[in-house]
């Protein structure tokens, strides 16, 4: 007889049956494979052990309190805007950095009431307080959002 794909067959041993353990009595015995008593071989088990109230305790941070993760806005006073602009012109994150006021665009600006300021500047694209929009604002300024 000759040999084609329809009649070929494996030899004696090739696959041997996965264990289908915990499938009841009949496959291979009442344990399924945990071994007799004790924490892992309860249902509900998953291996951490001797986590209780004491490494709940350590693991948490102990001082109170909120950080934003975005970090602080950088603080710019109306003083500084008098000092490093003219009248007429735009005061933006980015402009603040080429002159000097901030270190970075990256978290914003806030630009506080603290000083005078007798010019008419446009604020566009930083957080202002109410005191420095009041004081740009009866200066002849603006304040964009």
């Amino acid at each position: 007889m000759a040999i084609s794909l329809n009649n070929l067959n494996g030899s004696k041993g090739r696959a041997k049956r996965k264990k289908r353990i915990g499938r009841g009595l009949g496959s291979t015995g009442t344990t399924a494979g945990r071994g007799q008593k004790g924490q892992k071989a309860r249902s509900g088990s998953s291996g951490h052990q001797r986590r209780g109230l004491r490494r709940l305790i350590f693991s948490t941070p102990k001082l109170r309190g909120f950080t934003s993760p975005h970090g602080d806005l950088a603080p710019v006073n109306v003083g500084q805007l008098a000092d490093h602009y003219t009248k007429g012109e735009l005061v933006t994150p980015k402009t603040l950095k080429q002159k000097g006021l901030i270190s970075s665009v990256k978290p914003g600006v806030k630009i506080l009431g603290n000083g005078e300021i007798s010019l008419a500047l446009t604020v566009k694209g930083c957080a202002v307080s109410k005191s420095a929009a009041g004081k740009i604002t009866s200066s002849g300024g603006s304040i964009e959002a």
